[in-house]
């Protein structure tokens, strides 16, 4: 059943997600481009938009931005271009991550030692970032949400703001709209009319709405306007039987901590095949065009490890096959690591390996298909002509081995070499 649902929504699927785009958003924190010309020679080019890749390329940059790509033989190089010799090397677009808190503006350094150079915090105050990005030192462009749009008991409360009416719900999109937010951010003790309203007047500045779901189900907050899923993990409660998904919502509701392992339990019990609500949850997923963020990383339990239990390996199981069965069904999975740096930003793209993703999905999930989903794809995502200078070499191939991903050798950022 999985497999023809698969095939029937995966053109469906290609076409809304290609059509699902913010355009002209913008991070907080724009790097001063380079001055001057750069041509990167003879990489192997792996340029975001999943076209096969091309050896012995030539990459131009001129303040800032890419002037000119194409195969050796087919480019004149300006005879006073700082000439890299990059033979032997990959390149790939910088890598983006649209799930990662910071606590630490070490951890933005961080991100670009792992060749990151645009991420989404997805809640926190915006105040926090004004004193980490008064700085002229180069950190990864920041798109950020502002703080969970929650109610209380709070599960962050020093990351979240208290909204109990429509009106406060628009206010507070303005309010964050206004301070830079590129996107907006819902909690799981939203409840389901003030996920609508906080659609509706995003739509009106033209930016996102993401959430982390576990009280309301997910097909119902995609119907009232939700752009993208935050976790795997949301997804659950509108895949489960009915008993099993509200005894999770009574525990969730009477108490946080119940979600840190109530989350293995309900994902355990679950089947797909056969299931109606796979479809249901899909065929929604695939018409509105939702992204998906797995960020398996927080969840990640495998044989051997300490907290390993049989519920967990199997509730951990449940979130990786299901995300492969989202991606066949042509939902838009986009890579999202939560943190820590940089090894979970590599990690990330491996565990998308490993639930069937080819390493040239995985390595676009992080580059020209995360781009639309930040409002940036005619700047951001790809090595095109036009686009920003932000790029990354690398030692080994990835399309052979994605773990290759952590080879970085090189990165730059707004034609600036950074790392």
């Amino acid at each position: 059943m999985i497999r023809r649902l698969s095939f029937l929504l995966a053109f469906a699927g290609a076409l809304t997600a290609q059509s699902t785009h913010w355009s002209g958003l913008a991070e907080v924190n724009p790097p001063v481009a380079a001055k001057g010309q750069t041509a990167i020679i003879g990489a192997t080019l792996i340029d975001g938009t999943g076209a096969p890749a091309v050896p012995d390329s030539v990459v131009l940059v001129q303040n800032g931005n890419i002037t000119a790509v194409a195969p050796r033989p087919e480019i004149k190089i300006p005879p006073d271009a700082d000439r890299i010799d990059a033979s032997g090397l990959y390149l790939l677009p910088g890598l983006m991550d649209a799930h990662f808190h910071t606590g630490n503006p070490n951890r933005m350094d961080a991100l670009l030692d792992g060749g990151v150079t645009s991420f989404r915090d997805p809640g926190r105050p915006l105040d926090v970032y004004d004193e980490w990005l008064a700085t002229d030192r180069s950190l990864p462009r920041a798109f950020l949400t502002g703080p969970h749009f929650d109610q209380t008991p709070h599960a962050h409360p020093k990351n979240a703001v208290d909204l109990q009416t429509s009106d406060a719900v628009a206010a507070e999109v303005d309010r964050v709209v206004k301070r830079g937010a590129s996107a907006i951010k819902i909690y799981y003790r939203l409840p389901l009319d003030l996920i609508r309203a906080a659609c509706e007047r995003a739509d009106h500045h033209g930016i996102p709405v993401v959430a982390h779901l576990e009280l309301v189900r997910a097909d119902d907050a995609i119907r009232a306007g939700l752009d993208g899923i935050e976790h795997i993990t949301a997804l659950g409660t509108a895949l489960a039987e009915e008993d099993d998904a509200r005894a999770f919502e009574n525990g969730v509701r009477n108490k946080n901590a119940f979600r840190e392992n109530g989350r293995y339990w309900l994902w355990s019990r679950l089947k797909f095949d056969g299931n109606p609500k796979v479809r249901s949850l899909l065929d929604v997923m695939v018409e509105r065009g939702t992204y998906l963020t797995p960020t398996f990383i927080p969840f990640e339990v495998q044989p051997g490890d300490d907290k390993a239990t049989p519920e967990k390996l199997a509730g951990f199981a449940k979130m990786v096959e299901f995300t492969a069965i989202a991606h066949r069904a042509g939902v838009p999975v986009i890579a999202s690591s939560h943190g820590p740096t940089p090894e979970s930003n590599h990690h990330e793209l491996e565990l998308l390996v490993h639930a069937g993703l080819s390493p040239m999905e995985a390595i676009q999930t992080a580059t020209g298909r995360a781009a639309p989903f930040f409002g940036a794809s005619e700047r951001l995502g790809t090595i095109e002509r036009g686009k920003a200078a932000d790029l990354v070499l690398l030692s080994e191939d990835p399309l052979a081995d994605i773990s290759a991903i952590r080879t970085v050798q090189r990165v730059m950022l707004a034609g600036k070499w950074v790392r």
